[in-house]
């Protein structure tokens, strides 16, 4: 049997949050960075996304990450990050995923107690520091590129939901984020339906309402996810979260066409735009821990560790810490005659 393609993976899990590893079948794609090899996979590859994530190879849920050679000399590796209808420039699940395969498989030296790993993400480089013992890794500290608030306190008028009170911030994607309590939602898993309704009705309305632009990387721009926020129900945890990843376009003046799944951590670049939220107001100060929980009970841990500036934006640096687990190894197989070479999508699943 001759083949198409053949795709060898790793997959992962970070706090519950599927994270796929690419590690080989793809040498390297066009670009002198990895914001702009991103780029050319979105305009010229992206079948390799709805190869990996659209059913049957994959399911609403699931990221993937495609590792590259890094373009800046001081990283280890460079990947770029694959959701059902984006390429975000970074993630913290999925950063701590990569981490953990390139340790655990032996694709990077290895220290214990820790071992140090530099990453290329398209929004920038990212510093991890991995906690290592007997060859697994116990815990992932990355620093994170700078986040910063851009809309506080904005009223937003949601078709079918009202008028909400939202902000808009960046902590590796732009989020437009709002108060669940307010919203009078409940960020439990069997209201997810909910959730992911009320979520995608306010990320497609801010989208329009309040289009934003990274000053520095034009072409990362939102918002493009939503997270709504309330109190906690684990002990230690300070705020919970639910984060709706899109899985289509949403009109919505068409209810019918909202379609989302919730990111099953507690959902690292989530954390950081909510924590320079919260620092914005004076709610929460540098180099205090910041427990964040997500929809599963399972927690991220944030800490601002210092100011900068993005553009014109106040900014902040943040760390977040959490842990993946490997879940499995596979090699994913194109045959010639495959009448689904892109894969598909069912509205049962993925919504309209």
């Amino acid at each position: 049997m001759r083949l198409a393609r053949m795709i060898t993976a790793v997959d992962a899990h970070a706090a519950g949050e599927p994270g796929r590893v690419i590690t080989g079948g793809v040498l390297d794609v066009p670009g002198g960075t990895m914001l702009e090899k991103r780029d050319w996979l979105a305009t010229h590859g992206d079948h390799l996304r709805r190869l990996m994530l659209r059913e049957p190879r994959g399911y609403p849920a699931l990221c993937c990450n495609l590792l590259l050679p890094p373009t800046r000399p001081e990283a280890h590796a460079g990947f770029v990050i694959m959701e059902q209808t984006e390429y975000p420039a970074m993630s913290g699940s999925n950063t701590i995923c990569v981490a953990t395969v390139l340790i655990e498989t032996g694709m990077v030296p290895v220290s214990e107690p820790v071992t140090e790993l530099v990453l290329e993400a398209p929004a920038g480089v990212v510093r991890a520091r991995c906690e290592v013992r007997d060859g697994m890794v116990r815990a992932v500290t990355f620093e994170n590129v700078p986040a910063f608030a851009v809309h506080l306190d904005q009223r937003l008028d949601v078709p079918h939901v009202g008028t909400v009170r939202v902000d808009i911030a960046y902590g590796g994607m732009f989020y437009v984020l709002a108060d669940a309590a307010r919203l009078g939602v409940d960020l439990v898993p069997e209201n997810a339906r909910e959730i992911t309704r009320v979520s995608e009705l306010i990320r497609a309305t801010a989208r329009d309402r309040f289009p934003v632009r990274h000053p520095d990387a034009p072409t990362i721009v939102g918002p493009s996810i939503a997270l709504l926020s309330g109190p906690p129900t684990v002990a230690d945890a300070h705020r919970k979260n639910a984060v709706t990843v899109a899985t289509g376009d949403v009109d919505p003046t068409r209810p019918e066409t909202v379609g989302g799944v919730l990111d099953r951590s507690p959902c690292g670049t989530g954390s950081c735009a909510l924590m320079a939220v919260l620092h914005a107001r004076g709610d929460l100060p540098l180099g205090t821990d910041f427990v964040h929980e997500g929809i599963l009970g399972t927690t991220f841990t944030g800490r601002l560790v210092r100011k900068t500036a993005v553009g014109p934006h106040a900014a902040v640096v943040p760390t977040i810490t959490g842990r993946a687990w490997i879940t499995g190894f596979a090699q994913y197989a194109l045959d010639p005659s495959d009448p689904f070479p892109e894969g598909f999508t069912v509205g049962d699943l993925w919504g309209g």
